[in-house]
């Protein structure tokens, strides 16, 4: 087995475990419009840098611990499209991290939902934080996974609000 992958070898095809974040130090999402066929677009995130990757693509990096919300869409030659959603932490050099389509190398996934309905309610509750003044990149990494384990175990989920935030930031404070 080889230590480094070969030369020609692309990004896509090498190993989680052997891929390494980018050398700034930045987690990079590409987002990608090719109408009609695929699309993935952020839902939320404070973007770091940005870079065009083509005609159709661009490449949005984000700083460790910087959490985003990355939504796509697939429609294939036949069948239905399929549609995601991940929550995303952005990790930094050298911590552990999961794989997903799109974003290099990976990232600590909070949630990650395939299913329409659940992706819209995410949506709403997305929209209804916004609504309160919050900035959803600023929601606790526990509220995102109290979501996922709701939507799993098919039970409803706390709504985040200004009374939930207001004690996430005096806990933060004490730690």
């Amino acid at each position: 087995m080889h230590s480094s992958p070969p030369i020609d070898m692309p990004l896509r095809d090498i190993a989680p475990a052997m891929r390494q974040l980018p050398s700034s130090g930045l987690t990079d999402v590409e987002l990608t419009w090719i109408e009609g066929r695929l699309e993935r677009q952020l839902r939320f995130g404070r973007v770091a840098a940005q870079r065009s990757g083509g005609p159709q693509k661009r490449i949005a990096s984000f700083r460790p611990g910087a959490t985003f919300a990355l939504l796509g869409c697939t429609v294939p030659d036949v069948g239905r499209a399929s549609w995601n959603l991940a929550v995303v932490t952005a990790v930094a050099p050298g911590a552990p991290y999961q794989a997903h389509a799109g974003i290099a190398p990976g990232g600590d996934i909070l949630l990650l939902i395939d299913a329409i309905e659940p992706i819209r309610a995410v949506s709403r509750e997305i929209d209804m934080i916004e609504a309160s003044g919050i900035d959803p990149c600023d929601v606790p990494p526990d509220h995102w996974r109290h979501i996922a384990a709701s939507l799993a175990a098919a039970l409803p989920f706390r709504a985040y609000g200004a009374e939930r935030h207001a004690a996430w930031l005096r806990r933060r404070e004490t730690e």
